[in-house]
């Protein structure tokens, strides 16, 4: 067995849900920290900035510094500069304001797209859709179906991309998970190959689908989405399953012993 040096950690429903911590995740980070493991915190939260998140991280009594983190919109900043992209973005309005190639009126050359809630409709939409179809690239900063709050389940981008690729016969590039490369790109900045690295996270379908696709070990928390994706048979494919993260260094203790 390939020994594991890096992991890579989900936040939302894996280290905090439902506006509180996972009861054990801090010693669990500082353990793995301790046991001299090289640590990412991989999310695909596209509301916020990277500041932002590391400040409600801290709120949780979580410190991450800033290279350990990874979001999309990182990934969406770099990627579009690059391109000296003319941008049609639906996104919130601080990330709207804080992404450099967003243009005022077309032509444009990629359509952006992330958590658009207080932005999004019906005028919106279209203009993204005719955007596309005159040629403009569709980027997704995650297609996630829905997140939980506290209040319950919300539609996620996944579900306004999925319009826009219906409507206009496309299919986006995803940036955040369970893109294999945004995975990759974490293993890289440790150093370390994918295959010394295992991704802890509660959905079967970004953290599980792409650590896999990515060639990283899996590892799926009981917390967050868990139970409703087992009643949807969802679950299963990760190597391993633990009740939460609290459990996984015991399970990385075992790994070792094997």
């Amino acid at each position: 067995m390939t020994a594991i040096r890096a992991v890579l950690l989900d936040l939302e429903g894996t280290l905090y849900a439902n506006a509180r911590v996972i009861d054990g995740a801090s010693d669990a980070i500082a353990e793995l920290r301790e046991r001299g493991l090289g640590v990412r915190f991989l999310t695909n939260t596209d509301s916020k900035t990277a500041e932002r998140i590391r400040t409600e991280l801290a709120g949780y009594g979580l410190s991450v510094a800033a290279d350990e983190l990874f979001t999309p919109v990182v990934a969406a900043e770099r990627l579009l500069t690059a391109a000296q992209a003319r941008t049609f973005a639906l996104l919130s309005r601080e990330l709207t304001a804080l992404m450099p190639t967003v243009a005022a009126v077309g032509p444009y050359t990629h359509v952006l797209v992330g958590d658009c809630r207080e932005t999004l409709d019906y005028p919106a939409l279209d203009e993204a859709f005719r955007a596309v179809r005159a040629g403009a690239e569709l980027v997704a900063l995650q297609r996630g179906r829905y997140f939980k709050r506290a209040d319950g389940d919300h539609v996620d981008t996944g579900a306004v991309v999925a319009a826009i690729e219906y409507a206009a016969g496309v299919t986006a590039r995803v940036l955040g998970k369970p893109s294999p490369d945004f995975f990759r790109l974490a293993a890289t900045s440790l150093g370390v190959e994918a295959t010394e690295c295992l991704v802890v996270g509660d959905d079967a379908t970004t953290d599980v689908a792409g650590g896999r696709a990515a060639g990283l070990g899996t590892v799926q928390v009981r917390t967050g989405k868990y139970a409703d994706q087992r009643a949807e048979g969802l679950t299963g494919d990760a190597d391993h399953e633990v009740d939460s993260v609290a459990d996984l260094p015991a399970l990385l203790r075992r790994l070792t012993a094997a």
